[in-house]
């Protein structure tokens, strides 16, 4: 058992057991209220049996001391509410009945409170006391008195009617439940002097009559107002009484005393409160303690200072690190209460790693926690001193920011976060920190609107900070006439900072407009060309030349942008041609964005044909070439990606250069072959393709390198998805089947010719003529398909034919000689994909014709031309045009003639149309279609010469024109 301090306990034990029976007894006497009486009287007495086992005790206990002394306190108050129920007349009973039962509510949920705090563990062997004391301390902290009602009708009748008009319309509202609640709870005993008789709650302003009954100013006042609305004399609510004089006479001696009892009890109360934020008390009483401190701290702002100087605020955010939600969300409403308007306290609370528990709330789950939060911060934010504080806090501004975009966030938390931003704007260091979290609004604002010093303070912040798209557009969008100013005329720290908060900002191509209508080009192509004592460091030229790539690449229009008062454009000669002295006499650092600058002019329409004049006029072709072989990767790739574009415009003077020069060919093929599928493997791929296709000597060069393995295997990688996912696929495997297709054009080289062979190009073609969505892939394998098609005739050989030996020499009339079998039935001989590239041989038919329905028309066109290759005069045109009924061509090819999409369409149509015509039964079937006659009308009057002579024999076919009819030359 727990040894105590035994001279102490028993004195303490024994005083209290007197008062015990002392009180129950008075308690069980009184005369109105005898149920809620009588309850008290039997709590008491079972307190009387816990006293009496915890003096049995033999270690020395302190805080049994403290339990006991704190029932001692709680029973006086009960003794003192007994007493006044005893002497009360039946008017003042009345009047204060609800408030009296309330009182002794109080005292009873305190005495529950205190037997809660006794430790088991000093009645050890007792397990039915243990259970008495949970028991009763739960039943007592829990307990309810419902007041009866008093009959007003026992009272005097003028009385009780002035007693049931003021109940009915005094505002017993003016304070919340929970304030009058606090209101009665007491350390020192409430003196009934101290009550005002109306309202029932102590007076703060007592002011007494000519009687000599004292009153609440406000309550009394109202009282006499509501006599002279109804026509009544004044009287006095307690004695009924009239008066003469509704003179108020100010009781300061009453309203002294009440202030200084009311001051003790709050000191009492705030110590009380103090005992029950330990670790040692429960949930409940931690949340009455923090209630408590609220009511206290919104009371009297001399409360905030005794909380604070009583070292409560160390306690209250120590209940911030508890696992308990509720308990958490009021820790933080009370320190919101300390706070308001308290400059003391905020710093206070805003000490050592605090800060940082509030930031760790913000981040709970729970919605109340965060608002509860969030208001703190808005409360400590408003003193300017601890801002930066707040804003060193880790994560702190980074979950506001994220507050302030959330959608599940109350309307509350988002709007205090957003004041509390607002708040923490203040500090320069805080600014950083939001645009580093995508709030830029301030950072924006200060670099608008500040001093140069802050501007410069800003860029730099600018510079520095990486920014999402959204960012680099508001940046744009808010301060690109800001920035472009001081490119062109601040310090050389500042145009620094300025350039390198423009490169990033230009890197977002929707930017490159607005830069260019704030006027970015002027002072960016000034400083590139400037050399002398006002040039730009080399790094820094390399970011002004970065940006001015990055705004010639956005896809903006700035053709016609000026760039000097002379009225300059980038289009124009002089400035092409200075930029491409600067790519020759420059570091491949700068040389890379510069090409990249050139590779932006030329991917405009607009501008490529200056481009292209202002090389040949430089006759910088070869100095361009030679970058190809430049060890930078950016250098390289900037090069090709610019060869490409110029590709269409001036490929035969591209393919000139790379014939005479040394290497740069086999280098793009190298490129081309490595491993991997980057920009570079697809711009190098596109240059070759580009070329000149029916360049001969080009084709043979490219053989030489070794270009057509490297192509086929290639394209069989990427056909087959080894290098599925790259953005690059698409550009790279179009070129890499241009290259391959310009060799079918060189047939009659033995080498191409033995390849083609070897590699089965017929085959290899027919199925990349089913890469669905590789429109350019479609056409170049159709080109291809015609040219290798074109050619199986040459290829194609008749078997020899046995002659029968002797016996058929004597007998020749006995004998016929054998006809050879398996012939092609266009070609009349024997075919094969791999050898004689036969497109019957190699299935290409049906395929072909699949995509004379393609959207393409390029597609169509190609597939077309090499159908047109199955009823050429060097084949079996009759066979031909069997096979292609055979595979529904005719109705594809007819809907083609029809619709009439272009003049290459119409004139292949007719042309094949013709050949169709020549059989008599299918003549016959479309002589009968009045669409395709008036097709070849239309065609015979507004065709070109070559469409109008075929179309004309067309018709003759058709019976449309008489056979003697000779409009035209006989067809060739």
């Amino acid at each position: 058992m727990l040894e105590v301090e035994l001279p102490t306990v028993v004195v303490l034990g024994q005083s209290l057991l007197s008062r015990l029976s002392e009180v129950s007894g008075f308690a069980r006497n009184v005369p109105v209220e005898l149920d809620v009486f009588s309850q008290l009287a039997c709590f008491l007495e079972t307190i009387s049996i816990i006293v009496i086992e915890l003096q049995k005790g033999r270690e020395s206990s302190p805080l049994i001391s403290g339990i006991l002394e704190a029932l001692s306190r709680d029973v006086e108050i009960a003794s003192q509410l007994v007493q006044l129920a005893i002497n009360k007349s039946r008017l003042q009973l009345a009047i204060q009945r609800s408030n009296l039962v309330k009182q002794l509510e109080n005292v009873v949920h305190d005495l529950g409170r205190s037997l809660s705090l006794v430790p088991l563990s000093s009645v050890q062997n007792d397990e039915n006391i243990k259970a008495l004391i949970n028991s009763a301390s739960q039943q007592m902290q829990k307990a309810y008195f419902h007041t009866t009602e008093m009959q007003r009708g026992s009272l005097h009748s003028q009385e009780g009617n002035m007693l049931n008009k003021w109940d009915s319309g005094c505002d017993h509202g003016s304070q919340s439940d929970d304030s009058r609640h606090y209101e009665q709870r007491h350390i020192e005993p409430l003196y009934e002097a101290f009550v005002c008789p109306l309202t029932k709650q102590i007076m703060q302003d007592p002011v007494t009559l000519e009687n000599g009954q004292t009153y609440e100013r406000s309550s009394i006042e109202r009282w006499f107002k509501e006599c002279q609305d109804n026509g009544r004399k004044p009287v006095c609510p307690m004695t009924g009484q009239e008066l003469r004089s509704t003179e108020l006479n100010p009781s300061i001696a009453l309203r002294n005393t009440i202030e200084e009892w009311t001051g003790r009890n709050e000191i009492a109360q705030i110590d009380l409160a103090r005992s029950s934020l330990t670790l040692m008390s429960s949930d409940e009483d931690i949340l009455c303690a923090l209630k408590d401190i609220q009511h206290l701290c919104r009371k009297s702002r001399t409360n905030k200072y005794r909380v604070r100087n009583a070292g409560l605020i160390p306690m209250i955010v120590e209940r911030l690190k508890t696992g308990v939600e509720q308990v958490r969300c009021r820790a933080l409403e009370t320190l919101c209460v300390l706070v308001e308007d308290d400059e003391d306290n905020k710093e206070a609370i805003a000490e050592a790693d605090y800060i940082r528990t509030y930031v760790k709330c913000l981040s709970r789950e729970l919605s109340q926690e965060r608002e509860e939060a969030v208001s703190l911060l808005l409360e400590l934010s408003k003193s300017q001193s601890l801002s930066e504080k707040i804003g060193s806090a880790n994560g702190a501004i980074l979950i506001l920011v994220g507050m302030t975009s959330s959608k599940s966030e109350n309307n509350v938390a988002v709007k205090n976060a957003e004041k509390t931003l607002e708040n923490l704007e203040k500090c320069d260091k805080n600014v950083r920190q939001m645009a580093e979290n995508g709030r830029l609004q301030a950072l924006i604002k200060r670099l608008v609107e500040g001093s140069e010093e802050t501007q410069l303070e800003m860029t730099n912040y600018l510079a520095e900070v990486v920014l999402s798209n959204d960012g680099k557009a508001l940046v744009a969008e808010k301060a690109a006439p800001t920035l472009v100013n001081i490119l062109g005329s601040g310090s050389l720290p500042a145009r620094e900072a300025c350039l390198k908060a423009l490169n990033q900002i230009s890197s977002y191509d929707v930017n490159g407009k607005i830069l260019i209508e704030a006027g970015i080009l002027p002072p960016l192509i000034k400083d590139l060309f400037t050399v002398g004592v006002n040039h730009l460091p080399i790094k820094l030229k390399e970011v002004l030349a970065t940006t001015l790539a990055n705004v010639v690449n956005s896809g903006s229009e700035f053709e016609s942008a000026p760039i000097d008062a002379d009225g300059h454009t980038l289009l124009s000669e002089s400035i092409i041609h200075n930029l491409l002295h600067l790519i020759s006499n420059t570091g491949p650092a700068i040389e890379a964005k510069l090409l990249q600058v050139l590779v932006g002019l030329a991917s405009s329409s607009q501008a490529v044909l200056n481009v292209v004049t202002a090389i040949n006029s430089a006759g910088a072709t070869v100095s361009l070439l030679q970058f190809i072989d430049a060890p930078q990767r950016d250098v390289r790739i900037a090069s090709v990606k610019l060869l490409q574009r110029l590709c269409p415009h001036m490929g035969q003077e591209l393919a000139d250069g790379l014939r005479v020069s040394t290497g740069q060919l086999g280098t793009l093929i190298s490129i081309m072959g490595a491993n991997g599928l980057t920009e570079e493997h697809a711009a190098a791929a596109c240059l070759v393709a580009n070329l000149p296709e029916r360049d001969a000597i080009l084709t043979r060069s490219l053989l030489d390198q070794g270009a057509f393995p490297v192509v086929v295997g290639k394209i069989d990688e990427v056909h087959h998805g080894e290098t599925r996912g790259s953005r690059f696929r698409t550009p790279y495997l179009e070129g890499l089947v241009g290259i391959l297709a310009r060799f079918t054009f060189l047939l009659d080289d033995v080498a191409v010719l033995a390849l083609a062979k070897q590699y089965n190009l017929a085959s290899l073609f027919t199925d990349l003529l089913q890469t669905n969505g590789f429109d350019e892939v479609q056409r170049l394998s159709a080109v291809a398909l015609e040219n290798l098609s074109a050619y199986s005739k040459t290829l194609s050989r008749v078997p020899e034919v046995s002659k029968g030996g002797i016996c058929a020499n004597l007998f020749g009339c006995l004998f016929s000689p054998s006809k050879p079998t398996g012939l092609c039935p266009v070609h009349h001989g024997i075919c094969s994909s791999k050898n004689t590239f036969c497109l019957l041989e190699a299935k290409a038919v049906t395929k072909l014709v699949a995509c004379l329905d393609h959207e393409n028309v390029l597609v169509v066109e190609s597939s077309l031309a090499a159908i047109c290759t199955l009823v050429s005069d060097s084949v079996d045109v009759e066979r031909g045009v069997y096979i292609l009924d055979k595979a529904d061509a005719i109705q594809h090819i007819l809907d083609i003639l029809q619709e009439n999409k272009t003049e290459v369409l119409r004139q292949r149509a007719v042309w094949i149309v013709e050949r169709i015509l020549r059989i008599d039964d299918l003549a016959r079937a479309i002589s009968a279609d009045p669409k395709t006659n008036t097709a070849l009308v239309d065609a015979f009057r507004h065709g070109n010469y070559n469409t109008r002579q075929v179309a004309e024999q067309a018709l003759k076919h058709l019976n449309k024109i008489p056979n003697f009819s000779g409009v035209f030359n006989k067809i060739s």
